[in-house]
């Protein structure tokens, strides 16, 4: 079952966060586009690929109003740890989310339950708590922040223009499409 169109579920979690442990609930990410980044795990090899691409857009998320959280099953004691020991990871201005429970990783159905560990979720959240963009890949394929960022800005346009669409490869100020009739076999 997809979790697109579906309300995100509650949860209660600690992250690391500037330096400091800060509480992070499902109501921190309402009121305002949200980005969860799940991954397996901290002191590996892809993620802190990921984590550092994604620290290096931050300021482009953080400019069209979108929060990024990233998420793995470590707790935020580990969290803090790898941002003291990687120069990659002390990059990161985001929160960094500890599911030691594995309950968000859950709710959001990316649980590897042999390992304990997330697959590599990505999910873009809407103010409403609604969950727009659901993207899961294997644990050896890492994803790209450019590539995420086009697909926030696609779905922040999508809920402002009711009635309008987004083709492959759109990118913001590019031509939309109005779906109907007319356009059936034309493109």
């Amino acid at each position: 079952m997809s979790l697109i169109n579906t309300e995100i579920k509650s949860f209660k979690a600690t992250a690391f966060h500037n330096g400091k442990f800060v509480p992070v609930s499902d109501a921190d990410l309402k009121g305002k586009w949200s980005v969860v980044f799940f991954y397996p795990a901290d002191f590996t090899f892809v993620c802190p690929t990921e984590l550092g691409d994604l620290a290096d857009e931050y300021a482009a998320f953080q400019k069209i109003g979108v929060e990024v959280y990233s998420v793995s099953t470590d707790t935020h004691f580990t969290h803090k740890a790898w941002h003291d020991a990687s120069e990659t990871i002390k990059k990161i201005r985001y929160p960094m989310i500890g599911d030691p429970t594995g309950t968000i990783t859950r709710n959001f159905g990316v649980m590897i339950e042999e390992e304990g560990l997330a697959l590599r979720g990505t999910f873009v959240i809407n103010p409403e708590g609604v969950i727009k963009v659901c993207e899961v890949h294997d644990l050896g394929i890492g994803r790209d922040a450019k590539e995420l960022l086009r697909k926030v800005q696609a779905a922040q346009y999508v809920a402002s223009h009711p009635g309008e669409v987004c083709p492959a490869k759109w990118t913001p100020g590019e031509a939309t499409l109005s779906p109907s009739l007319d356009l059936v076999g034309k493109i």
